[in-house]
């Protein structure tokens, strides 16, 4: 059953991993019981997560057996909980292309003040492009975008239409995957082919791979940016328990 597993999580899309996970998470689940590593998302431990990744970025103990979080995702639900005020209600929510681990939990929570998007997914409230959105100007007081930027061409155009439709004085957390190792991003239009851009960039469906200077291209699209440093306040044996990555940074983006 290991190596069962270990191939659908290596070379299974993640949409359709997600649609198999409703039908196998359940003894999936029972066969990693244990108490090693801990979900703060759906409340479940386990002896460790299961591997997940594309390419070079595939390692060990990173997803959720049972709701499917990354350590992202686990990061940023206890931020959401302990740092904002993302749960006291009577907020305007915007999710781009909902995470599986969230989007039930999130619209249990919030209700009728929460909407997600994205322009493919067949679950979204609203499909729009996230360059050119059909909301209009100063609608939400959130924004949740995890994870995407790095998918999008144009990225500073996607930046201004976040921003166009965050209420003044309102903020987004805006999330991608960067190598720290990098001082400034890398970018090049003219890798198309997938097998290469998994190879730069990390997935085959990446268009960039964003080094330090990432805040600066926030600012550059008119935030005022805030750098978390979340994952230092806990413990070394708590980020082991939750496998966090421990240079996680959450971006704080505010619409002045």
């Amino acid at each position: 059953m290991k190596r069962l597993i270990k191939f659908f999580l290596k070379y299974i899309p993640r949409p359709v991993l997600i649609k198999l996970s409703l039908i196998f998470r359940k003894p999936v689940s029972l066969f990693y019981r244990g108490n090693h590593v801990y979900c703060p998302v759906c409340n479940h431990s386990f002896r460790t997560f299961l591997p997940y990744g594309y390419g070079n970025g595939h390692k060990k103990n990173r997803l959720c057996p049972f709701c499917l979080s990354l350590e992202r995702h686990r990061l940023l639900w206890l931020y959401l909980n302990n740092k904002s005020d993302f749960f006291s209600g009577n907020k305007n929510v915007l999710h781009f292309a909902p995470e599986q681990p969230f989007i039930k939990r999130f619209r249990k929570i919030l209700q009728t003040d929460y909407i997600t998007t994205d322009l493919y997914s067949p679950i979204v409230d609203v499909k729009t492009d996230i360059r050119n959105l059909s909301f209009q100007s100063n609608s939400f007081d959130i924004i949740i975008c995890n994870h995407v930027l790095e998918h999008i061409d144009d990225e500073q155009k996607a930046l201004y239409e976040i921003k166009r439709v965050l209420k003044p004085g309102a903020w987004a957390i805006l999330q991608v995957p960067i190598n720290y190792d990098l001082d400034k991003t890398f970018e090049d239009d003219a890798i198309t082919n997938p097998k290469e851009r998994e190879k730069i960039f990390g997935q085959y469906d990446h268009v960039r791979l964003y080094g330090k200077d990432y805040p600066e291209r926030l600012k550059n699209a008119g935030f005022k940016v805030i750098e978390d440093s979340f994952v230092k306040t806990f413990s070394e044996q708590e980020i082991k328990k939750y496998q966090f990555d421990e240079n996680e940074i959450i971006y704080i983006c505010i619409k002045e």
